[in-house]
């Protein structure tokens, strides 16, 4: 079975390649320092920190593994390239939340990178998933578990 395509933005691939440099540098030198020194310390059956640091090289190599995968697997959207016409990855759009007459701005990325936070919303989430292919002038319903949405696509722009 082919692993899924994590799509990502450039942004998103830049981010992922430095954590993952600063695992591999800079965590791990750190933790491998801080088990020398528990080991230092002599019994390590009830040492604290020696069990704290083996947890914390546990957790970068359990996240270096995961990045690595996301990488092997990203494909990487050109923003430069995107069609304007037609909400897609890699586009910020402001849609008018019509109910609330609020207006919403939000980045389309892969799945990987939403942070809903940020107003970075997946292309798989249920206003993502609606809002792709949508214009500038549609209305679009969202079907949530809190109900049906109503949005108006307002503007189209690259993210860039």
């Amino acid at each position: 079975m082919e692993a899924k395509k994590n799509i990502l933005t450039y942004e998103g691939l830049k981010k992922y390649e430095e954590e993952l440099q600063d695992l591999k540098v800079v965590k791990r030198r750190e933790v491998a320092q801080k088990i020398k020194e528990a080991r230092e310390q002599g019994d390590l059956s009830e040492n604290a920190e020696y069990d704290a640091a083996k947890d914390e090289q546990r957790d970068i190599e359990a996240r270096i593994e995961e990045l690595e995968k996301i990488l092997k697997n990203a494909e990487v959207v050109d923003e430069d390239e995107v069609d304007l016409e037609r909400i897609n990855i890699g586009c910020k759009v402001k849609i008018l939340d019509v109910e609330y007459n609020d207006e919403l701005e939000y980045k389309i990325v892969g799945s990987t990178e939403a942070n809903s936070l940020k107003g970075k919303i997946s292309n798989e989430s249920p206003v993502g998933k609606a809002l792709i292919g949508a214009k500038v002038g549609d209305v679009i319903n969202v079907e949530t578990p809190a109900g049906v949405f109503q949005y108006k696509v307002l503007e189209i722009q690259r993210s860039n």
